[in-house]
Order: C-alpha cells, then structure tokens, then sequence
C-alpha cells in the first residue's frame, strides 16, 4: 500500500513541477520577445546606496485603459514610486550635488526654494542626507497637507500670499531673499567670533538675551543656497541625464511621442532634448493648463492668455486647480526644450481624467499627473492608432485631498465629474 501511494505523490509532484517550469517558460519568452522593459538594467542592482541611490529608473507601465481606447501604446513613468513622492526627487538631488560641487552650498547650509509644493517636500526629503537643512517659501493657497509634510519632514515653512512674479514678495522671491539673509548671517557670525576671539555666549546653542539676536536662522548656520529651480538648469540636466535615458532604455527607442505639461520646464526640456537627439522623429508635445500663457508661446509665438490679454488677469498668475504646472514666463529651463506642437487641457478634463484612471487602472494621481495623461489622449487622437506615446505620472493623489481630490472644493468651482467613460475627450 505504501509504494503506491509514494508513486503517486512523486509523479504528482513531478506533474506540478513540469507545469511550473513550463509556464516560467512560456513567461520568460513573453518577457524577452515584449518592446517595452519596465526596468533600466542598473535596476537590477540588489541594493541602492542610501536614499538617495533609490531615486530613478522608475517602472514605465502600460496604461491599459487609455491604450486600449485609442489603438496606441500609452506609457507612463511612474515618478511618484521615487522615495519623496515625485519626479521632483530627481531635481532636488541634482540641484543639491551640483551646489555642493561648486562649493556654493556646504554642509550645514541651508537650502531654500520658493515652491507650490513638490520641490518642496523633494528638497526636504533628500537635503538631510547631504548634511543640509531646508527652508521652503509657498503660497498659502496650495494644499494645506503638503505644507504639513514638508514640515513633517524637518523643514522650516513659510506661507506668502500669491502674487505675480514681479512683486518682491512673490513666494520664489522671497526664498531668493532668505538665501542672502542665510549668507549675510553666516557672515556676521564669523565677524564676531574674530572680534571676539572665538568667544560668543550661547543659551541653548543660541546667542544670549543681551546680545539682541532676531535672526531665524541657528548659530550653526553654514550660509544658504537658492535652489531656484524655475532657472537652474541643473533640473534640465537632471532629466537629460535621467529620465530621458531611462525612458530610452524601457522602450528599446521604441517611440513615436512625448507629452509633459511644464511648470519649471526642466522635465519637458530634459526629455525631449534627449530623446530627439536620439532620434529626431520623436514628437514631443506640451499640455498646459488653464490660463497658461506657454501654449500660445508654442502654437503662436506670443506669450499671453486671453484673460491678459482682456486685462481681466486675477490675483493668481493662472487660475487653475491642476498644482505645479503653467506658466506666464519662459524660464531657462524651459528654452532648452525641444517642442514639436501644444495641446490645451481644461480644469474638467483633468477631473475627469483622475476619476477615470481611479476606476479603470487603479491608478491614484494628481492633478498634473491627470492633465499629463489628457495630453497622451490628445496626442493619440492626432497621430491614429498604432503609435507609442509617453507621459510622466509625476505624483500620486495623496498630497491633492484637500483641493483636487475634495468633492466639496470641486463642487463649488463647478467641476463635480460627471462622466462614465472618456465621453469629455471625444472618445465614445
């Protein structure tokens, strides 16, 4: 009775065991043959050094709802999985190193950016991993759970009212300002420890009452350093050397198109400057928001929007509920960009959109993130089926609740969405 019943044990395990191998078969053929590799080779790594060697080579997926109603191979670079949330990760580490190298920032020094958010908890995120602390300037309209992280992380913040760029208390202003007060206080610092031998009482590693001290900074302020990554150009280089070869790499240079909407411009820059240089067919394309005056640049060669140009301009320089993305100036970042064409996205649609990618992939984003993927629809209406489009999934939804992510907000904007499918793009 025992061998039979062995027998049949060890040829059903051996029956499992066939299945098994045979499948992993079948799945690694079908891994080999595909166009698409989700990972970068350097991937593969089995551990990344610090925080910092975890940010990049992103997975690049399918967004099969998308794909599947337009005939075209819609791919998006999932940028929130990088460690401080956001594609912005790639730019704070590349600002910072460069800073470092140049000896314009120091160990000790305060990094300071005037930011809608992003930046914000990027530079917050990986500044202490260089030694560094992190002062951020925002406007007091942007999601109230993002000044909480940025907070939550160790950095000091500072709301300002929105203003336009122009006004010396527009929020990237003043961050420019407290960089100098940071340098101009370093420098005091060491005038009176000369004067005074080396000698400054400290309370609590602070200057005593009797020397009058009002400063926010700490005593062990080494200096400060302005991200400014609206004109740094090390937030281009940090796509051109980054995402653009990383994208490159997943597809096998398999690709007929691009499309980022642009705040800074350094991602759409980045991306497409390489991507053409690979490959000069390429089409990379702009989606911007609301009141933007960037797709009139691109299409027109003028900037302006139509409120400006009624001067009927707002308090905010656009009016729009899509964060971190728009624009009314051409900064450096963005002149180095490599733009075939610009698409138009509303407020509604990026509603809609999030809504729908929510439902359909499972895939919860924000509100720059949703207009990016609008622009990949947009962009496969205009090119047919059978084209390969990329877009970028800066973020993920969880720092949008309050405004973008809120019924309630939404409500009173007039942008409660309605559709069952992709009926507001034209798609049925």
């Amino acid at each position: 009775m025992a061998p039979v019943r062995t027998t049949g044990a060890i040829v059903g395990v051996a029956a499992i065991f066939v299945s098994v191998a045979f499948s992993y078969f079948i799945c690694e053929r079908r891994s080999k043959s595909s166009s698409i590799n989700t990972r970068s080779p350097s991937s593969k790594k089995k551990s990344r050094k610090g925080l910092v060697g975890a940010i990049g080579n992103t997975p690049l997926i399918r967004i099969n709802s998308l794909s599947d109603a337009t005939g075209c191979e819609i791919l998006g670079k999932c940028e929130f999985l990088n460690p401080g949330g956001s594609v912005k990760d790639r730019v704070a580490v590349k600002i910072i190193e460069e800073a470092l190298a140049s000896g314009q920032l120091c160990p000790g020094g305060i990094v300071t950016e005037g930011s809608v958010g992003s930046t914000a908890v990027s530079l917050a995120t990986v500044a202490p991993a260089y030694g560094c602390k992190c002062h951020v300037v925002i406007p007091d309209d942007v999601a109230i759970e993002k000044a909480r992280i940025i907070e939550a992380l160790g950095a000091t913040v500072e709301r300002v009212r929105p203003v336009s760029i122009t006004h010396k208390d527009h929020f990237v202003n003043v961050a420019r300002r407290r960089a100098t007060e940071a340098n101009e206080f370093m420098l005091e610092q060491r005038k009176q420890l000369q004067l005074n031998g080396g000698n400054i009482k400290l309370v609590n590693g602070c200057r005593s009452e009797g020397d009058n001290h009002g400063s926010a900074f700490s005593m062990d302020c080494h200096g400060g350093f302005f991200a400014d990554q609206f004109e740094n150009l090390a937030n281009f280089r940090a796509h051109l050397e980054g995402t653009g070869p990383e994208i490159w790499e997943q597809t096998n240079g398999k690709l007929d198109a691009f499309v980022a909407g642009a705040g800074t411009g350094g991602t759409l820059a980045g991306v497409s400057r390489f991507l053409q240089e690979k490959n000069p067919n390429i089409k990379c394309f702009l989606v911007d928001p609301p009141g933007s005056g960037l797709f009139n640049k691109v299409t027109r060669g003028v900037m302006y929007t139509k409120v400006e140009a009624e001067g009927k301009r707002l308090k905010n320089p656009f009016d729009t509920v899509t964060e971190g993305i728009g624009c009314n100036r051409i900064t450096k970042n963005f002149m180095m960009a490599k733009v075939d064409g610009a698409f138009q996205g509303t407020d509604m649609e990026a509603v809609e959109m999030s809504r729908f990618l929510l439902k359909n992939d499972g895939l919860f984003l924000g509100s720059s993130s949703a207009m990016n993927c609008v622009g990949a629809v947009r962009v496969a209406q205009s090119l047919g089926p059978g084209h390969t489009i990329v877009t970028i999934l800066c973020d993920n939804g969880m720092r949008h609740l309050s405004r973008f992510h809120n019924p309630q907000y939404l409500s009173q904007l007039g942008l409660t969405p309605k559709a069952t499918g992709l009926e507001f793009l034209g798609i049925k």
